[in-house]
């Protein structure tokens, strides 16, 4: 559901995905650059990490990240990837 925010409009879509796919998908979602916000749930809709993404975060700083991502993809079978993205005007 698209709202306006300062820097444009945030718009939220829901990924669910099994467990080995996440990492992958996460990385995937990382590299285009216009996202805010990412949000792990379980199948039952209990969030289990939320991981806000700046504009400076890249490389070893996302190391921690994928490791957290990683442990909980290797304990989970499914898990629904919530992402937050900005647009631009």
């Amino acid at each position: 559901m698209p709202t306006d925010a300062a820097s444009g409009r945030t718009r939220t879509e829901e990924f669910k995905l099994e467990g080995g796919k996440v990492l992958d998908k996460i990385k995937e979602l990382i590299h285009q650059g216009n996202i805010r916000r990412i949000i792990l749930k379980n199948e039952e809709g209990k969030t289990l990490i939320e991981i806000p993404l700046t504009l400076g975060l890249v490389g070893a700083a996302l190391l921690p990240i994928f490791a957290a991502v990683g442990a909980l993809a290797a304990v989970l079978t499914r898990m629904v990837i919530v992402v937050e993205k900005t647009e631009g005007d």
